[in-house]
């Protein structure tokens, strides 16, 4: 199959690494299955969990060898007779398979040395922000005193806020006064990791714009919302001064208290792990990401997650993260119908995450978000991707965030009562 896009370097070395674990992997995966079934039920184990003994054991020892030998073998190849790609200019192609593909596994790329996994990065036109003020000053000439921060979801990346040449957070900005900015990061590592690591770079980032910022508003798709509430309470935690600067944050269909279909596949793992011959297959719904199991409950901090199986299901989601006092917070949701629908309806939501949840609703009143009712919109008719260049949606939000908000983040959030679903 042909690509579309020019393959670099890193690519085929990553690509080898990937197509190596997943041959052990299955090795794996076939051996355990082989141990179950000749192991009888209550017979105490001769070897590792997942392992067999004697000339079995060896065969399966030696095709986890051979495939590494071989993997390494491929890679010094491609080292020698491949040569650099010379640009490094953003390929929309390609750009989106790696997003997919961290976003399925990036923390497995990561934990692994893979050259596929993404590294957090603040861009524009696809291309990272200088880290010198000078540099930065060049790369944006415009550069204001208001910042509008792009945060991309799950499987995603900071290319496809646009559609058809047309980029609705851009637009906002520009009639805003205030200088555009996109986050691309591994949607596949934990979401409390990404949101330290985000705290980090606008911390560092506040000390090299090119004139004093005053305002900076962060609008957060899927995912992409709850890495910028992680990023505002670990900031806030580790005394940043850029949250004082925070008047804004906007979120689109983001799983505050988790998306059902992560949840669906934590069942999986369950009724697959309590069936003696099948629990080796438990271990297939384990290959999803940290990011993705972190969705199951809308994790954002680190003490939320125990030291055990993250996969494991049970027990509360842990800390609750209210939303900022000093900060305007606002919610948009999607429902695929023109109708609420009653129950399904909400269930169902735009088609990945349900009203409640994209609104901050909980059936416990304590963990409900206080999006005060003025502050919530719900987008009928469309689904979950179409929030990021549906004409309403960012016309409400320019209707929004272009009242007046006092600078430094004192603007009032205000309260209201979000009643439980039923």
């Amino acid at each position: 199959m042909a690509l579309n896009f020019p393959v670099r370097k890193s690519d085929l070395t990553g690509s080898t690494r990937l197509i190596t674990d997943a041959t052990t992997g299955i090795t794996d995966l076939v051996e355990a299955m082989h141990e179950r079934i000749a192991r009888p039920l209550g017979m105490p184990r001769l070897a590792a969990e997942g392992r067999t003994i004697g000339i079995t054991g060896l065969v399966y020892g030696s095709i986890r060898g051979i495939t590494r030998m071989v993997g390494l073998g491929v890679e010094a190849l491609v080292e020698l007779i491949v040569p650099p790609l010379g640009s490094d200019a953003p390929v929309p192609s390609r750009e989106a398979a790696l997003a997919a593909l961290n976003g399925v596994l990036g923390d497995h790329l990561v934990a692994s040395g893979n050259p596929l996994a993404k590294s957090m990065a603040l861009r524009r036109d696809g291309r990272p922000l200088p880290t010198t003020r000078e540099d930065l000053a060049a790369a944006i000439p415009d550069a204001g005193r208001g910042i509008l921060l792009l945060v991309h979801g799950l499987c995603m990346n900071d290319l496809q806020w646009s559609r058809a040449g047309r980029d609705q957070g851009a637009d906002l900005a520009r009639d805003l006064g205030l200088t555009p900015l996109w986050l691309d990061y591994n949607a596949g590592l934990h979401i409390a990791t990404n949101g330290r690591d985000l705290a980090a770079r606008l911390e560092a980032l506040v000390d090299i714009w090119p004139c004093r910022p005053e305002r900076i508003v962060l609008v957060g798709h899927s995912m992409g919302g709850l890495v910028a509430r992680s990023a505002h309470v670990q900031g806030r935690e580790a005394g940043h001064r850029w949250p004082d600067l925070v008047t804004d944050m906007v979120f689109l269909g983001s799983p505050h208290h988790g998306a059902p279909l992560e949840k669906a596949g934590s069942w999986i793992d369950v009724v697959l792990g309590a069936t003696p011959y099948a629990a080796p297959f438990a271990r297939l719904g384990r290959v999803r990401s940290a990011g993705i199991t972190d969705l199951r409950d809308g994790r954002l901090v680190d003490d939320e997650r125990g030291e055990g199986d993250r996969s494991a299901r049970g027990g509360t989601s842990g800390r609750h993260v209210p939303l900022p006092a000093d900060v305007r917070c606002w919610a948009i949701a999607a429902t695929t119908g023109f109708a609420d629908g009653g129950p399904a309806g909400n269930l169902l939501g735009d088609g990945l995450v349900p009203l409640d949840s994209a609104l901050g609703r909980h059936r416990d009143p304590a963990r409900c978000l206080a999006f005060p009712a003025e502050r919530q919109w719900i987008a009928r008719g469309i689904g979950h991707l179409d929030l990021l260049w549906d004409d309403d949606v960012w016309a409400r939000l320019r209707a929004w965030l272009g009242a007046p908000a006092a600078a430094g983040g004192a603007a009032a959030r205000g309260e209201a009562e979000i009643s439980s679903p039923a």
